[in-house]
C-alpha cells in the first residue's frame, strides 16, 4: 500500500448529544493505530466531524475503517488526491490558499 492521507467524514446518531460526540469523536482520532491525525474539527448543528489521518501502513487503513467508538455513526473514508503525507496536507493546504484567496499560510 502506498501512504496516503484520508478524510473522514462522521455523523452521530441524532439523538448523541453533542459533549458526547465531540468525546467519541476525539477517542476515535485519538487512536495511535488508525494513523497520524492531521487535521480535525466538529460540526455545529448535527454533531459530528471530520478529521484528515495520514495512513501508511494497511493495519493502519483497517483501522481506519473499524468505527470503534463510532459504531452507528454515518462514517465515510475518502483517500485524498494531493495530500498523500502531512506534510503534503499542509503543502496543498498553503497552495489553496495562495492560488485561490492570495493568502500566506
Amino acid at each position: 500500500m502506498k501512504r496516503r492521507c484520508y478524510l473522514v467524514y462522521a455523523l452521530a446518531p441524532e439523538d448523541v448529544h453533542a459533549s458526547e460526540a465531540n468525546d467519541l469523536f476525539n477517542e476515535y482520532i485519538g487512536d495511535d493505530d488508525r494513523g497520524l491525525a492531521v487535521y480535525h474539527d466538529h460540526f455545529m448543528g448535527r454533531h459530528g466531524g471530520i478529521a484528515v489521518f495520514d495512513v501508511q501502513t494497511e493495519e493502519e487503513l483497517a483501522k481506519l475503517h473499524d468505527p470503534g467508538p463510532l459504531a452507528g455513526w454515518e462514517l465515510e473514508s475518502y483517500p485524498l488526491t494531493f495530500s498523500r503525507t502531512a506534510v503534503g496536507f499542509v503543502a496543498q493546504t498553503d497552495f489553496t490558499l495562495r492560488a485561490y484567496r492570495d493568502v500566506e499560510l
